[in-house]
């Protein structure tokens, strides 16, 4: 990712790039909600700021990066025990949001049924 941190337009293309997903708004204009087959694994305004993205999460590890990054919350009006809400100021390495975002797609996708997963 270019730049110190992770823009709101890198992180929509980094969304869109994964298979299968789409961007929709139903909650207004302002917040893009990211979607494999129908099922949310990021939420994001874009316009923010600062930038927030929440993302799905294994609980264990949504504790451990809680306590380990001032930036990183118990998702915003999210199923606290599975998202967390993190904010994007540099405080939290571009590479880890990156992967956190890949562990969210892959949480999601990995509950669908075989049938529907991209």
């Amino acid at each position: 990712m270019a730049g110190r941190e992770l823009t709101a337009e890198g992180l929509r293309e980094r969304c869109l790039g994964l298979a299968g997903a789409s961007e929709e708004f139903p909650f207004g204009d302002e917040v893009s909600v990211f979607k494999v087959s129908g099922k949310m694994f990021a939420l994001c305004s874009l316009d923010a700021e600062p930038l927030q993205v929440s993302l799905k999460c294994d609980p264990e590890l949504a504790v451990q990066l809680r306590s380990a990054y001032e930036a990183i919350t118990p998702g915003y009006h999210l199923n606290k025990r599975h998202w967390n809400t993190i904010t994007l100021d540099g405080s939290v390495p571009d590479e880890m949001v990156a992967d956190l975002l890949g562990d969210s797609y892959d949480l999601v996708v990995a509950s669908l049924p075989k049938a529907r997963r991209p």
